[in-house]
């Protein structure tokens, strides 16, 4: 008999067993070090995380994390799922309808979560359930070897050193960061970056991220008013130095950015696909009730 319940208490081996069966077919796959450090990135929070049991066997899932988003106590789905043996139940309806109250309960005001404009049969359960599509992502990963990233020389007024995560990012970014990149998700794992600061005297101009583990970039952003001096690439050329994994990925680009998709383009990225950011307030919603 099947039952419907949190994760707070659930060994992180059944989610990883869970995960790993029901994303098998997917183009990339984690270890179970690497979605074990998505999640904490993520925010992922067990409590307000369910999945459908058939005893200890997790047959379907949603892990959500929680944070703040644009100002408001938000739940992200980082990710999910159903085992493949299980699929055609209606898991994944059931488990939100079931989440829903818990989530409002717990004072959260919106759901966000992006899904893959391929998957149409996710893209259309989402917008039947009520989500709004807020951004459309580019996504892009590829071999290190394949890019065509050279050493610049900056020009003596710069300099490279380590970078604060607490600055100000006005005039940088000509998008927000997606909430996997966002400086609160890296704020839960400082140490599992390496970040890198470009200066002109004391000034921040320009600055990059990277997950040496992963070959991750979150962020990478050149002050708006030193572009198209070769610094972008500096920074680009120095975080792959750092970067020991044979690839190389950036997650959730804004498709509406032509300079950095032009950018990425120069220095040889590939687009592979694109995403729906979506979003969901959840203030009507009834709260749930008991315990």
């Amino acid at each position: 008999m099947t039952e419907i319940r949190n994760l707070e208490h659930v060994p992180f081996d059944i989610i990883y067993t869970a995960w790993e069966d029901a994303f098998s077919g997917y183009e990339r796959t984690r270890t179970a070090a690497e979605l074990h450090q998505m999640l904490q990135r993520r925010g992922f929070n067990p409590r307000l995380s369910f999945a459908v049991f058939d005893g200890d066997e997790m047959l379907s899932f949603t892990l959500n994390g929680t944070g703040h988003w644009q100002g408001r106590p938000t739940v992200y789905d980082t990710g999910t799922g159903t085992i493949k043996k299980a699929r055609g139940r209606g898991y994944p309806a059931k488990l939100f309808n079931t989440t829903l109250p818990f989530l409002k309960k717990a004072g959260i005001q919106q759901y966000l979560l992006e899904v893959l404009q391929h998957n149409e049969t996710a893209v259309r359960i989402y917008r039947d359930i009520g989500f709004r599509v807020t951004r459309e992502f580019d996504y892009t990963y590829c071999d290190v070897a394949c890019l065509h990233v050279s050493a610049h020389q900056l020009a003596a007024a710069y300099r490279l050193a380590d970078l604060d995560l607490q600055f100000d990012r006005d005039g940088f970014h000509d998008f927000e960061p997606s909430w996997q990149n966002s400086t609160e998700a890296m704020n839960r794992v400082p140490g599992q970056f390496f970040k890198l600061g470009v200066y002109q005297g004391d000034t921040l101009v320009a600055y990059g991220i990277i997950d040496p583990d992963s070959g991750d970039i979150p962020q990478i952003a050149v002050h708006r008013d030193h572009r198209r001096q070769g610094i972008g690439s500096a920074v680009l050329y120095r975080l792959l130095a750092e970067n020991p994994s044979s690839h190389v990925q950036v997650i959730n680009s804004d498709a509406c950015d032509p300079v950095f998709a032009s950018f990425l383009a120069a220095a040889g990225f590939p687009r592979k696909g694109k995403q729906f950011e979506m979003m969901l307030d959840i203030s009507d919603v009834p709260p749930a009730s008991g315990k």
